[in-house]
């Protein structure tokens, strides 16, 4: 797998990881509020062919806090 796509998929696997992990009993959530943020902060730019062509991820409904 070229370098480029083996930063982004390790990263996406992490922060799937760390999700399963708030699911389990006993689950530091004050260790998944700080680490889950700085793995999503450190997603490169996926790669290309990711998303489709014309993707725009600013063109999806707001969310409840914005657009008042």
């Amino acid at each position: 797998m070229c370098p480029q796509y083996e930063d982004f998929h390790r990263t996406v696997l992490m922060l799937g990881d760390i999700a399963l992990y708030a699911e389990r009993p006993g689950a530091d959530f004050d260790f998944i509020d700080v680490i889950s943020p700085s793995l999503a902060a450190s997603l490169p730019e996926p790669p290309p062919g990711i998303f489709p062509p014309g993707y725009d991820p600013d063109s999806g409904p707001d969310y409840p806090h914005q657009g008042q």
